[in-house]
């Protein structure tokens, strides 16, 4: 399906066609339907599915028909991190270029007092979508900044991750603040429990949408090392002395191993640096910038870069720690080998982790190529993972998948003659 075939507003569709984007991703092709016609919809789509653009563009599109205030906050999209608040802003401003009029605010914590005001005075002065998280978004609520009764749409993105990081509070503290006839958009990678109750608390007879979880890339090259905890730094650098490490990132399990791996790399001269929620943001957005453009060699991380984050030209990803859930585990890996290029994951499994390892390859359908550790190393423990304790908590539900937007693919749907680039407004939003 194409976006030509929607019943999408004119200059949605013309800023689709400066942006080349042609065919609908099967995620977007199955909600923006429904949610053009006021259906409230949970959706089950991984990263990379075009989420994002399945639900901003029917509500761009509705917004700019018309028949919403002016002066009021219209729509309220969740994030879990301030990353994915960053990301679904940047989505907005592209998709939104020919709507004068509509504007966004993105509202998410780990910042300075400047951009708090800035944040309060954008939605003093009527932004029509506010993206925040929740914590930072109950901050203004109890402060009185912010009125949300004129909500028309509420959207969660990324909800089961929202849940895990202990969010569910917040978001029912938010939600009883809306109006009752308001459109309830969630999407999520898995369907535990906990995201079946919530969408019963707060849709109504809402469409489903799951598609097929996809599989890595054919371009990454997958291994794993089965190995003791001990001998992991080790291995790192017996990759490291194999191939230079430039744009590698290495997977923790938790911010405080996170700490602790990077230093112990940096001790042993690699150029690495720690990513993880307790730094600030301008201190997060620096090593990002710095790994992107290639002034730090190895980025060490909890999953909060697996998602939300397009960071293309990954050499190589390393997992430190096995994933608790075997898609977590193509989100990992998925960083690399991007846009038909190759790559190569690493996956370093110590006992305790082996039953995890063992749904992995059961998920992939196939069996990881097993590498054999360095003879300095020591010898490695067997792989036996039926013999550890299985990890009590796993995640039974699978993600949906599917490809991007295709970007300049010719149709035979009509031609949109290119518009002229649109004069500078006379105001402007905050700068974020």
């Amino acid at each position: 399906m194409h976006f030509e075939d929607l019943d999408l507003n004119e200059d949605i569709l013309d800023a689709l066609y400066d942006m080349h984007f042609d065919e609908c991703t099967p995620i977007q092709s199955h909600a923006i339907p429904a949610l053009l016609e006021g259906r409230d919809l949970i959706g089950v789509a991984q990263t990379g599915t075009g989420k994002t653009a399945a639900y901003l563009l029917p509500v761009l599109s509705k917004l700019r028909d018309g028949g919403y205030p002016d002066d009021a906050i219209n729509c309220v999209i969740m994030a879990p991190t301030r990353e994915l608040a960053q990301q679904i802003d940047q989505a907005m401003e592209g998709f939104a270029y020919y709507l004068d009029g509509i504007s966004s605010v993105a509202v998410y914590g780990g910042n300075d007092g400047i951009r708090y005001e800035q944040e309060k005075r954008g939605m003093a002065m009527g932004a029509n979508v506010i993206i925040a998280t929740p914590g930072r978004l109950i901050s203004h609520i109890s402060l009185g900044n912010i009125d949300l009764s004129r909500v028309s749409f509420f959207i969660l993105d990324e909800a089961d991750r929202m849940l895990d990081m202990g969010f569910s509070d917040d978001i029912l503290q938010i939600e009883k603040q809306l109006p009752k006839d308001r459109q309830t958009i969630m999407f999520s990678a898995t369907m535990p429990d906990k995201i079946v109750q919530l969408a019963k608390t707060i849709l109504h007879d809402p469409v489903e949408v799951k598609l097929a979880v996809s599989k890595p890339a054919d371009g990454i090259q997958q291994s794993a090392y089965i190995c003791y905890e001990a001998q992991k730094i080790r291995i790192i650098e017996h990759l490291f002395e194999q191939t230079k490490p430039e744009r590698v990132i290495i997977f923790v399990g938790s911010k405080l191993k996170v700490k602790d791996v990077a230093i112990a790399l940096k001790r042993k001269g690699y150029n690495a640096e720690a990513m993880h929620s307790d730094l600030l943001q301008q201190q997060r957005d620096d090593v990002l910038w710095r790994f992107k453009v290639g002034q730090v060699g190895v980025l060490v991380a909890t999953d909060i870069v697996a998602r939300g984050i397009d960071i293309d030209d990954i050499q190589m990803v390393i997992n430190f720690d096995v994933p608790h859930d075997e898609e977590d585990y193509v989100h990992r890996i998925g960083r690399t080998a991007r846009a038909g290029r190759n790559g190569r994951s690493v996956t370093l499994v110590s006992e305790k982790d082996q039953p995890l390892f063992r749904d992995i390859e059961t998920f992939l359908e196939k069996e990881v190529q097993k590498e054999q550790l360095p003879e300095e190393l020591g010898e490695a423990p067997a792989y036996e993972p039926s013999k550890h304790k299985r990890f009590s908590d796993r995640k039974n539900s699978r993600r949906g998948g599917g490809r991007r937007s295709s970007r300049g693919g010719k149709t035979q749907h009509k031609q949109r003659k290119p518009r002229q680039p649109k004069q500078p407004k006379q105001q402007q939003k905050p700068k974020e």
